[in-house]
């Protein structure tokens, strides 16, 4: 799934959520809740 994905590729590239809400210009709650599955947007 994506979420499970998104978390991997977050993990072995070593960005924390908010480093990686920064680049793709979201927020760390918005990058949180796609992590968890709760959005897609």
């Amino acid at each position: 799934m994506f979420k499970d994905n998104l978390v991997s590729a977050r993990k072995m590239h070593g960005f924390s959520q908010d480093e990686l809400a920064e680049k793709i210009g979201v927020s760390r709650q918005t990058l949180s809740k796609y992590e968890t599955g709760d959005s897609l947007r």
